[in-house]
């Protein structure tokens, strides 16, 4: 005998059905709620300041457990509250991409006007085009947990850069929202963001 039996010969009252229906509802909200607080959560691009990589009004998922068990990494794009030095509206989060971890040496720029990470040269071709790495120079050693973010429209981001006066423009990583690891929106855009190659190369910090 089965456990479970379907009466089809009883039809559902609209009582039920109202029910039914609810309790569904209630179910989606909460499922919703949940993925949305702790595991996923979708942000849109609101400035230039990522370009070409992530354009205005782009969509992005974002992976909010990606450093629950383990460190951020080098070339990654990243969601983040920005310290309290950054003088940021409430309850805004910025966007950018990861060139420096925990003991890294970032510096601008070598001789061939390239970033340097633990003297380790960048090849930049996600920059906006015409863009240089950075305008002003610059030399930081990245603190214990944290990391240092600047934007791939360089001319057009105020990232680490501008910061540099609070803890060497750094943010740590318990203000990390979590990793962007792929564009949806709009469809003809949508791709996954990967680490360019260039960071593969970087030495580990002495």
């Amino acid at each position: 005998m089965p456990w479970v039996s379907a009466n089809t010969d009883a039809p559902k009252t609209s009582r039920a059905r109202l029910i039914e229906f609810l309790v569904l509802i209630v179910v989606a909200v909460v499922v919703a709620g949940t993925v949305r607080a702790f595991l996923l959560q979708t942000f849109y691009i609101p400035s230039p300041s990522m370009e070409r990589t992530l354009l205005r009004d782009d969509k992005v998922l974002v992976n909010k457990t990606a450093y629950w068990f383990q460190p951020p990494e080098r070339g990654e794009i990243v969601v983040f509250a920005p310290p309290a030095e950054w003088s940021a509206a409430p309850g805004e989060n910025y966007i950018k991409r990861i060139i420096g971890v925990a003991g890294d040496r970032v510096v601008c720029c070598d001789q061939n006007q390239r970033l340097t990470v633990n003297e380790q040269a960048l090849d930049e071709d996600y920059l906006f085009p015409g863009d240089v790495p950075s305008n002003e120079p610059f030399a930081v050693t990245v603190g214990a947990d944290s990391v240092f973010v600047l934007g791939d429209h360089r001319s057009d981001s105020g990232d680490s850069r501008a910061h540099l006066a609070a803890a060497n423009g750094t943010v740590p990583e318990d203000r990390l929202v979590g990793r962007a690891f792929v564009t949806f929106w709009p469809p003809a855009r949508a791709r996954t963001l990967t680490v360019p190659a260039t960071f593969a190369d970087i030495p580990a910090s002495r």
